[in-house]
């Protein structure tokens, strides 16, 4: 007798790692084995399916990966002994760069797919599901996310009211110290009306803040319905009509692609927030010229002050990488300097560590490691005093926030400020997902503390012309 019982549905566990593209991409590959019957879970122990979406960015990024496959060998070995299978997957920047050597080294994974292949998953899983191992790391024609699909509003609806949305991939600035153009590719643009459905989608889904992804993002030339390539400028213009889009971001950019219809758009669209995230690595000429970074200090400097004309409550971050091949105490003392003049309200600063198969791997005259940490310390304490700063300028504002989360305490709500710091404010759960104008109180280490105003809850983007007023 036959039965029309459906059959059960297995579960698929992703840790990400790194950037918010690996998020984005994380929740895409979730969406692609969805219709192979996975659906997700947050306990590794109850997953028929391991992922590991990795980063290539950091120091010993590959050995971290082999360091966790060897603590899901025991997971899977505790799973078979209860009977139970467990496939497991490397994917993402470590799997483009390493590809065939994690299966050659670790027994333990089942398949290998690179970032531009995860609309293979389904026939990756299927083919080691019958004791195959799998690895693609190829750059296809084919558009993964086409082949994808868009993700059911009723999935986009539980991830909350904020979104990623990635609508550039890859890099063709071959920065001396980034494996970024080896992992990820060549730059393509997505098209503006993939982009356009995609975020329509989430807003009635009842997102209502999209951050914009790319390598570059700034660097964006998707073909436009009037078959001619748009920028991200023009991207956002078009964004800002959709109804119920709130607020726009967008993150990584280039000091060489921020143009003036970019700069303006911080300017004549209130749904761009006041933050921007624009990396300048180095303060000295010489280190920014041996980086490939084809711009000086100075015209950083001057590109800073143009964007702060346009819109002068800016809040800025960077990256800076410490002790890259032969930086002298004078080059670090430029980069100090730099950070002076410009200051940042928040930054992400590393030591330099060679990365395979980059031109700063094969350079002569690195930093010793003592040297590097004590410029890096040195740094960290000049950028945190600029980022304490900036929170204590904060207090006493209104401005509106979007609630997103409920946050650790009870009857407490998290959500972001225009300047993307955390805000938490004791509200009820009702007001998830709304944004409310709030008055900041008093400053955490990295976060704002806030009250709700009398005036209740806040539909438009309009409060935010008034933000700093």
């Amino acid at each position: 007798m036959s039965s029309n019982k459906p059959l059960a549905t297995k579960k698929v566990f992703i840790k990400t790692y790194g950037c918010q593209m690996n998020v984005y991409d994380s929740d895409r590959m979730a969406d692609a084995l969805a219709p192979a019957g996975y659906a997700a879970t947050q306990d590794q122990n109850d997953a028929d399916l391991i992922l590991l979406n990795t980063c290539h960015i950091r120091e010993k990024a590959a050995e971290k990966v082999y360091s966790e496959l060897g603590r899901l060998r025991k997971v899977k070995g505790e799973r078979a002994a209860l009977g139970k299978e467990t496939m497991i997957g490397v994917a993402g920047c470590v799997a483009q760069a390493e590809g065939e050597e994690i299966a050659r080294r670790a027994d333990v994974v089942n398949l290998v797919v690179g970032p531009q292949s995860y609309q293979a998953l389904p026939d990756m899983v299927a083919r080691a599901s019958q004791g195959e191992r799998v690895v693609v790391t190829e750059f296809p024609d084919e558009d993964k996310f086409d082949a994808i699909g868009m993700t059911p509003k009723k999935v986009l609806a539980s991830r909350g009211p904020t979104a990623f949305l990635t609508v550039q991939e890859g890099c063709d600035k071959f920065c001396t110290f980034c494996v970024v153009p080896y992992t990820r590719g060549a730059e393509v643009s997505r098209d503006v009306a993939k982009i356009l459905g995609e975020a329509r989608a989430m807003a009635e889904a009842g997102v209502h803040e999209i951050t914009l992804l790319g390598q570059n993002v700034n660097a964006y030339h998707g073909l436009g319905p009037d078959g001619e390539p748009w920028s991200l400028a023009k991207l956002l213009h078009a964004l800002a009509e959709i109804d119920g889009l709130w607020r726009l971001r967008y993150t990584t950019s280039h000091p060489r692609d921020m143009d003036d219809d970019l700069i303006n758009a911080h300017r004549d669209l209130p749904q761009v927030m006041p933050y921007l995230h624009l990396p300048v690595q180095s303060g000295s000429d010489r280190i920014l010229k041996a980086m490939n970074r084809r711009h000086t200090g100075d015209e950083y400097r001057r590109l800073i002050d143009r964007i702060r004309q346009a819109q002068p409550d800016l809040a800025l971050s960077g990256d800076f990488i410490v002790g890259f091949p032969g930086e002298t105490d004078q080059d670090f003392e430029d980069t100090m300097q730099l950070i002076r003049d410009v200051e940042y309200a928040a930054a992400f600063s590393f030591k330099y560590s060679p990365r395979p198969g980059t031109p700063g791997a094969l350079m002569d005259d690195h930093v010793p490691e003592d040297v590097m940490t004590q410029r890096l310390h040195a740094l960290q304490a000049l950028i945190t005093s600029q980022q304490q700063a900036f929170q204590q300028s904060r207090v006493g504002l209104s401005f509106p926030v979007l609630f997103e989360k409920k946050g650790r305490n009870p009857g407490q709500l998290v959500g972001r400020s225009p300047w993307l710091q955390p805000v938490n404010v004791q509200a009820p759960d009702s007001m998830l997902r709304t944004m409310q104008t709030v008055t900041i109180t008093h400053t955490g280490t990295n976060s704002l503390f806030a009250d709700l105003t009398e005036s209740g809850q806040t539909s438009t983007v309009e409060p935010l012309l008034e933000a700093a007023s």
